[in-house]
C-alpha cells in the first residue's frame, strides 16, 4: 500500500484500529514507512558561511561593506575594501551590547534598532569624490568636481553634520528643498568649507527666497535654483531690497528620461524645471535688469536610479548643450549640476532591466559624466564647468542597518488524534456526500493517484465547512478534517511550506518604501549563517494591517530562507537585518498603529577587543511620545487613569492609588510601543532628551584604553516619570551633575520596583 494511504488513515485513527459501522471504508494499516520525499526536504549536507554568502548575495549587493565572518555573523567593513580583518565589526555583538541590561554592561535599549556607521558614510563620500577625481585627471578635464548632499535623503542631525565635516577637505556642500531643510543646511554649513555650495531647490515663496538671500549675506556659497519661472520675480525684488547680489541657477526640463518609476520627474512633462522657452525668458529678463551675470548654474535631474551610463550620457549631453547655449547668450555660467540619479544595486544583479539595480559603479558613472561634458564643451569651445551632483542615495544608503527580531513563527498544525469510537462518531456525523468523498480519498490514496487525492480532500473539506456553518458539525470534527487535508497535501509535496515569521517591527514606520512603491531591500539573518536555513518564510509586522508584511524579496523571491526559531518557534533571539536603507526610510515613516521609530545607535570602529565603540545611543520614541504626535496629553491621561483607579477602589491602606498599578501605568507610557523583553532599564527617554551615550569627546580615550565588558564606562541616563504628580522630568542628560545622575538612577530603580 502506498505510504500516502497509510497517512490518510493514520491521520484520524491510531494504527491497528478497524473502522466500525461502515464496512465500505478500508481498514487502516499500520504505517511502517516514511513520507514520500518532496522538493522541500532538506538534506543534511554540511553548510558553510560561504554558502550563506552566496545564498543571500551578500557580496553582490553589500560589497565592500558587508560580509559573513567565521562565526556565521554579518560583519561590517567600515573602511570598505581598505578594512583590515581585525577592524571588522560584528553586528551581533553590537546588538548584544545595545540590548543587554545595564547589570550585564549593556545599554538596555529596546529593538527595533537602527545602527549608523559614520566610518562607512565617510568612506562612501571619499569614494564618490575619488571616482570623480580619477575621471577628471584621466580625461584631462579643466575644472573640478564639487558635490552636494540632498538633505531630504536623511535629515538626521548627525548624518548631515558628518557629511559636512567629512566633506570639508573637498568642498562638499548641501542641497535643500524646503524652508526647514534650508535652515538646517545654513546652520551646518557655518562649520563647513566656505566654498561649499548651498543649492536651494524646490518650490519657493517670499520667506524661502529671503532665507536664501540671508544665507548669501552670511557668506555661504548659496545658489537659488529656479524651479518655476515666476520665482525669478521674487529673487529680483528681494535681492534689491536686501542689497544682496544673488547667484541664480535654473533647472532645465530635458527631453531625456527613463521609463522606470523614478523617471516620472524627468522629461518635458516632469514636475519640476523650466522649458527652453522659459529659460530664454529668464535670460532676457535678467539681461533687462542687469543681472545676467548672476546666472551661473544649470541644474537637471533625469530621475533616481538611472539604469545605464548610456542613458546618463544622453541626458548629460543634452544638458551640456543647454549650458553652452547659455554661455553664448551671455550668462556667466560656472557650474553644471547633474542632480541625483546615481543608482544603487539593491539586489546585486548589476542589471539595467531592474528598478532596484544598475549596471555600473561609481567609476563608470563619474567617467561617463566627465567624458560627456568635456566632449560637448570642447566642441563648442566653452570652458569646462565645475561638476556638481546630488547623489544622496549613493552616499547614505550603506551606512545604516535596521535590525529587528523575529518573535514567533507559524507552526505546522497536527491533526488531533481520535479513538475508534470518536472516529466512528465523526464519520457518522458527515453527510452522505462527505462520506463518499472520504471513501474516494482513501481509494485514491491506495492507488497512488495523488492528483485525485487533492481533489477529493478539497471536496471533503468544503462539505465539512458547509456543515460547520449550518451547525451540524463540531469544531473538533472540523479541525480533524483540516488536519487530514493538510497531511495529504504535505505527503504529496503540494502544500505551501512557507512559514510566517512575526517580527517586532512596523513596516509602515521603518520600511515605508516597500509598502508605498514596492521598493525591495536586502534582508538577511545577521547570525547563524554557518547553519543551513531549513525554512522559507515571509515577514509579518506588529500592525493590525493586512499590508504589514514583506512577501517579496530581492532576486524575485516570494519568500526568504530562514532558520527555525529556538524555543519551539516562540522566538529565542533570532535577529534579521535590513540593509541599504539609509536613504528616505526614516523621514518617510509614519506612526501607523502608533508605532514610533526604532532606537538609534552610532557605532565607530575602534582598536579595542570588540572593534567598535558606541558613541551615541538614543532610545526610540515612547508610547507617550507617539501619543503626543496625535495631540494626546500623556500626563493628563495618566492622571485620569489614576483617578479611575481610586474610583474603582484600587487604593492602599493610606488611601492613595495603588502604587503598583500607578507604576505599571507609568511604565506603559514610558516604554516603546514595540514588544519588549526583560531589561534592567525598562524606561525609555521621552522626546529623545534622555540619552544613553559614550561621550564622543572621550571616544579616543575609550578606543585607546581598549576597555571592555564590565570595565567599560557605559552610562544609562533616563528620564523618570514622576508617578506622584504625573509629569515628566525633562533635562539635557549631558548637563546633569553626578548628584543628579545618582538621583535619577535611584528614582528609576524605585519606579521599576513600583515604589
Amino acid at each position: 500500500m502506498p505510504a500516502l494511504a497509510c497517512c490518510v488513515d493514520a491521520a484520524v485513527a491510531p494504527p491497528s484500529y478497524a473502522f466500525a459501522g461502515d464496512s465500505s471504508l478500508p481498514a487502516p494499516v499500520p504505517f511502517s514507512g516514511v513520507f514520500p520525499a518532496t522538493a522541500n526536504t532538506t538534506a543534511s549536507a554540511a553548510w558553510s558561511t560561504s554558502l550563506s554568502n552566496d545564498l543571500y548575495r551578500i557580496d553582490a549587493w553589500g560589497g565592500p561593506y558587508f560580509t559573513v565572518n567565521s562565526s556565521g555573523n554579518v560583519s561590517v567593513r567600515p573602511y570598505g575594501s581598505g578594512t583590515m580583518p581585525h577592524q571588522e565589526i560584528d553586528l551581533l555583538k553590537i546588538v548584544k551590547k545595545v540590548s543587554d541590561p545595564k547589570s550585564e554592561s549593556g545599554l538596555g535599549l529596546q529593538l527595533p534598532l537602527i545602527v549608523r556607521f559614520p566610518d562607512v558614510l565617510k568612506n562612501r563620500l571619499e569614494s564618490l569624490q575619488g571616482a570623480f577625481d580619477f575621471a577628471i585627471q584621466s580625461q584631462d578635464y579643466g575644472s573640478h568636481y564639487q558635490g552636494v548632499y540632498p538633505v531630504k535623503c536623511n535629515q538626521d542631525r548627525f548624518v548631515v553634520e558628518d557629511i559636512v565635516r567629512f566633506g570639508k577637505p573637498f568642498r562638499f556642500g548641501l542641497e535643500a528643498g524646503s524652508k526647514p531643510e534650508l535652515l538646517l543646511a545654513m546652520s551646518c554649513l557655518c562649520k563647513g568649507n566656505p566654498e561649499s555650495l548651498l543649492v536651494c531647490n524646490g518650490f519657493k515663496d517670499f520667506e524661502y527666497v529671503s532665507l536664501a538671500l540671508m544665507a548669501r549675506k552670511l557668506e555661504l556659497n548659496t545658489v537659488i535654483v529656479l524651479e518655476q519661472e515666476e520665482e525669478l520675480d521674487l529673487v529680483i525684488e528681494l535681492s534689491k531690497k536686501l542689497g544682496v547680489r544673488p547667484v541664480i541657477g535654473a533647472r532645465a526640463k530635458l527631453r531625456t528620461k527613463h521609463s522606470g518609476h523614478f523617471g516620472s520627474t524627468s522629461g518635458e512633462k516632469g514636475k519640476f524645471g523650466l522649458t527652453t522657452i522659459q529659460i530664454l525668458r529668464v535670460v532676457k529678463k535678467l539681461e533687462q535688469v542687469g543681472m545676467l551675470d548672476c546666472f551661473q548654474l544649470l541644474h537637471f535631474h533625469i530621475g533616481s536610479q538611472i539604469p545605464t551610463t548610456a542613458l546618463l550620457a544622453d541626458g548629460v549631453s543634452e544638458a551640456a548643450q543647454i549650458y553652452c547655449e547659455l554661455v553664448r547668450l551671455g550668462a556667466h555660467m560656472k557650474v553644471i549640476d547633474i542632480g541625483g540619479g546615481l543608482g544603487l544595486d539593491y539586489d546585486g544583479s548589476k542589471s539595467s532591466d531592474s528598478e532596484i539595480s544598475v549596471s555600473y559603479g561609481l567609476e563608470e558613472y563619474s567617467m561617463a559624466v566627465v567624458r560627456t561634458i568635456r566632449y560637448v564643451c570642447d566642441r563648442r569651445s566653452v570652458k569646462h564647468p565645475v561638476i556638481c551632483s546630488e547623489s544622496g542615495r549613493a552616499i547614505v544608503s550603506h551606512h545604516s542597518v535596521l535590525i529587528f527580531e523575529a518573535v514567533s513563527a507559524s507552526a505546522c498544525d497536527v491533526a488531533p488524534s481520535m479513538s475508534a469510537f470518536a472516529l466512528q462518531y465523526f464519520i457518522e456525523g458527515l453527510t452522505e456526500e462527505a462520506r463518499a468523498d472520504y471513501r474516494n480519498l482513501s481509494a485514491a490514496a491506495i492507488r497512488g493517484e495523488y492528483e485525485a487525492c487533492l481533489t477529493y480532500a478539497d471536496q471533503l473539506k468544503q462539505r465539512c465547512v458547509d456543515q460547520f456553518k449550518e451547525g451540524s458539525l463540531g469544531i473538533e470534527q472540523l479541525a480533524t478534517v483540516d488536519g487530514l487535508c493538510d497531511l495529504v497535501s504535505k505527503a504529496i509535496g503540494a502544500s505551501d511550506s512557507v512559514r510566517t515569521y512575526n517580527v517586532n517591527l512596523s513596516i509602515f514606520t521603518s520600511v515605508p518604501d516597500f509598502w508605498g512603491i514596492g521598493q525591495l531591500f536586502p534582508i538577511v539573518p545577521i547570525h547563524r549563517l554557518d547553519q543551513r536555513p531549513a525554512v522559507r518564510g515571509v515577514l509579518s509586522d506588529l500592525t493590525c494591517d493586512s499590508d504589514g508584511k514583506i512577501n517579496k524579496f530581492i532576486g524575485g523571491e516570494s519568500s526568504l530562507p530562514l532558520h527555525e526559531l529556538e524555543g519551539n518557534g516562540s522566538g529565542g533571539q533570532y535577529y534579521l537585518g535590513m540593509f541599504l536603507g539609509g536613504a528616505y526610510e526614516e523621514a518617510l515613516g509614519g506612526v501607523h498603529n502608533l508605532f514610533g521609530g526604532p532606537s538609534v545607535v552610532r557605532v565607530s570602529q575602534s582598536d579595542g577587543p570588540y572593534s567598535f565603540a558606541v558613541t551615541r545611543a538614543v532610545p526610540g520614541p515612547s508610547c507617550a511620545d507617539v501619543l503626543r504626535v496625535m495631540q494626546h496629553e500623556p500626563e493628563l491621561m495618566f492622571e485620569t487613569l489614576k483617578h479611575r483607579a481610586e474610583e474603582c477602589g484600587e487604593v492602599d491602606e493610606d488611601g492613595m492609588a495603588n502604587s503598583a498599578m500607578a507604576a505599571s501605568l507609568a511604565r506603559s507610557f514610558h516604554n516603546m510601543p514595540y514588544l519588549s523583553v526583560a531589561s534592567s532599564c525598562c524606561l525609555t527617554a521621552m522626546n529623545n532628551h534622555g540619552l544613553y551615550y559614550c561621550s564622543e569627546d572621550d571616544y579616543d580615550i575609550v578606543a585607546d584604553s581598549g576597555a571592555a565588558g564590565e570595565e567599560e564606562q557605559w552610562y544609562c541616563l533616563a528620564q523618570v516619570f514622576l508617578v506622584c504628580c504625573g509629569r515628566s522630568m525633562v533635562e539635557d542628560a549631558k548637563s546633569w551633575t553626578n548628584t543628579q545622575v545618582e538621583r535619577v538612577e535611584e528614582l528609576a530603580e524605585m519606579h521599576q520596583e513600583g515604589l
